[in-house]
């Protein structure tokens, strides 16, 4: 009997009415997915750039969402060919690459999701689970509706050709990344800088422009509202580990007063 797969993240925000809120898994664990998965979130970004994953603990959270009713996004490490290769293999359908700067890197990483002769990728679907081993009808052929691929925007070079790189075939939407970005443009550490707020904007505008769907990382819920304003239709607003650090330190406050504590008034970032 043949089986059916998932509808991928571009097929989700085309359905949607509202932006799409998520937030990361960044601990490489499967448990810490599938609790955040059950969440009431619309979305998860497995990241695999950042983060201490490997493909067998990738495959184990994408199987450890899937009874869940919420989307994995998942985070290369890079544009390599190979690794892209590799993960969608995985069963990733929904793939996020950073660091995508120019139309010619698009071109590149549209191009390692495809199959001969739209693209490059390497063809083994009888043995991955992204066909489920062949039991996908036609997965050669129909491939390209079940893989969605977005790119990140995080440099001030991005956001100059953010009209090339989400004019290309293949790429169905473009993710902002205030932290690069404003180390890019000289602000290291300082997402919220008037500066890079106005770049996060302009590549939301452009990208918005061309009926792409754009998203961003922002974890303040001031600075979130104004994205979503601005018109990004997928929103990242906190993550697993950096939960679970504000929140074990907060404990700890409760009822462990200390000097270093009494002497800190700004709490920590967590992006």
């Amino acid at each position: 009997m043949p089986l059916f797969l998932n509808p991928t993240f571009r097929d989700v925000l085309a359905d949607a009415d509202r932006a799409q809120i998520g937030m990361w898994v960044c601990s490489g664990s499967p448990l810490v997915a599938e609790i955040c998965a059950g969440s009431g979130l619309d979305w998860l970004l497995i990241d695999g750039e950042h983060s201490p994953n490997s493909l067998e603990s990738i495959i184990a959270q994408l199987q450890a969402v899937a009874a869940y009713p919420i989307t994995p996004l998942v985070r290369v490490p890079s544009g390599d060919t190979v690794v892209i290769k590799q993960y969608l293999d995985l069963g990733v359908q929904n793939l996020l690459v950073p660091m995508v700067n120019t139309e010619a890197d698009a071109l590149a990483v549209a191009s390692a999701v495809r199959y001969p002769p739209l693209g490059v990728r390497g063809v083994g679907s009888a043995l991955a689970r992204a066909a489920r081993w062949n039991r996908v009808e036609n997965y050669l052929g129909r491939a390209d509706e079940y893989v969605s691929l977005f790119v990140q925007i995080e440099t001030a070079d991005a956001v100059a050709n953010a009209a090339a790189i989400a004019s290309v075939d293949g790429v169905d939407g473009a993710f902002v990344g205030p932290s690069d970005l404003a180390a890019s443009m000289g602000y290291l550490g300082q997402q919220e800088h008037p500066e890079v707020v106005e770049a996060v904007e302009r590549a939301i505008r452009t990208t918005s422009a061309l009926g792409k769907p754009v998203g961003v990382n922002a974890f303040g819920t001031k600075v979130a509202e104004r994205y979503r304003a601005a018109g990004a239709t997928f929103v990242l607003v906190g993550a697993d580990v950096a939960l679970l650090a504000r929140g074990s330190e907060a404990l700890a406050g409760s009822f462990i007063p200390t000097q270093d504590q009494a002497e800190t008034s700004e709490p920590r970032a967590s992006y």
